[in-house]
């Protein structure tokens, strides 16, 4: 079985939506992280003071197949609208894994055999 790293960095704000649309295809443990970004645009600022939106950076191992799935949903999320993302999603394969929970491999394993 192959595994990739999924790395989700979204808007504090939709962190819950996005988890929920990870976990309900099935992602089981979910790291998060808080973050702050620089982005290429000016900042707003309100009353002189500038404000740096707060981040969510979501992580998890998954199964490949799955990894993909949850990058899709993930992204439904943070797009609404065509050319308008509101974060960044993206996958890393992962060669070496050690530490995980057993009943994750079994929910992964029941993964591939109801979806292929």
């Amino acid at each position: 079985m192959k595994f990739s790293v999924l790395v989700a960095i979204v808007p504090e704000e939709q962190e819950q939506e996005c988890i929920d649309a990870a976990r309900d295809l099935g992602a089981g443990g979910i790291t998060i992280l808080s973050g702050r970004g620089i982005s290429n645009t000016a900042k707003k600022t309100f009353f002189g003071l500038t404000y740096d939106g707060s981040q969510s950076v979501l992580m998890m191992v998954l199964e490949k197949g799955l990894s993909l799935q949850v990058l899709k949903a993930i992204q439904h999320v943070l797009m609404p609208a065509e050319n308008d993302s509101q974060g960044l999603v993206f996958t890393l394969p992962l060669e070496h894994l050690g530490g995980i929970d057993t009943s994750q491999f079994q929910k992964f394993e029941q993964h591939l055999k109801d979806n292929f």
